[in-house]
């Protein structure tokens, strides 16, 4: 979340973050968003239905007039109902090669199978856990020596690059979907896979 505030400061960036929304009254990001003066709600999701939460959840988006909902840390999942109301224009960021390693302790299970490439993926969501057209993947070798640990930070490193990236092409218009499948625009497609990713990444819409 960090990652996509700092880049949406930059002068030319497609997208504006209107709301940091959590689940938890908690969250960390909520104070740090409060800080930069960015706009904050809670709809929380403990102890009611998931119609119940979700009704909420597309009432509150619907209020800061939100048109696309990017994903991070949020660890709830969400129905297909809510997913089709956003189809096209929700994406998340997963920490591994997708289809590679979906759900959790992604870089415990890199390590255990003996990959020797790991890395994250920048996905739009549909009604599938970790599923999805892929925007984007950055890839890091897998060292003999890895810890989780270490893996883990190489790996968020570059999702720190990768996902503001892939945002700033949904926003500005970039993606389409052909059957299943979504495409880049020519001029950024050659780093939609890449290690570490070119700033030429961040397009401008003139």
């Amino acid at each position: 979340m960090t990652a996509l505030l700092k880049a949406a400061e930059r002068p030319g960036y497609p997208a504006r973050i209107a709301l940091v929304l959590s689940n938890t009254a908690d969250a960390a990001g909520l104070e740090y968003a409060r800080a930069a003066g960015i706009e904050t709600a809670v709809v929380a999701s403990r102890g009611r239905t998931r119609p119940d939460f979700e009704a909420e959840l597309l009432a509150t988006l619907a209020q800061h007039r939100i048109e696309i909902v990017a994903l991070a840390g949020f660890m709830r999942v969400l129905t297909e109902d809510f997913v089709r109301v956003w189809e096209g224009r929700m994406i998340n960021i997963h920490p591994s090669l997708l289809p590679s390693f979906p759900g959790l302790d992604t870089h415990a299970r890199a390590l255990a199978a003996g990959v020797r490439l790991h890395g994250c993926t920048v996905h739009l969501v549909n009604a599938g856990v970790d599923e999805g057209p892929i925007l984007a993947q950055a890839a890091v070798p897998v060292a003999a020596d890895d810890t989780e640990a270490s893996l883990a930070a190489r790996v968020l490193e570059q999702e720190h690059r990768l996902y503001p990236a892939a945002l700033s092409w949904l926003a500005a218009g970039l993606v389409r979907l052909e059957g299943g499948v979504a495409r880049i625009a020519a001029e950024t497609a050659t780093v939609a896979l890449a290690n570490p990713l070119p700033e030429r990444a961040f397009i401008r819409r003139d």
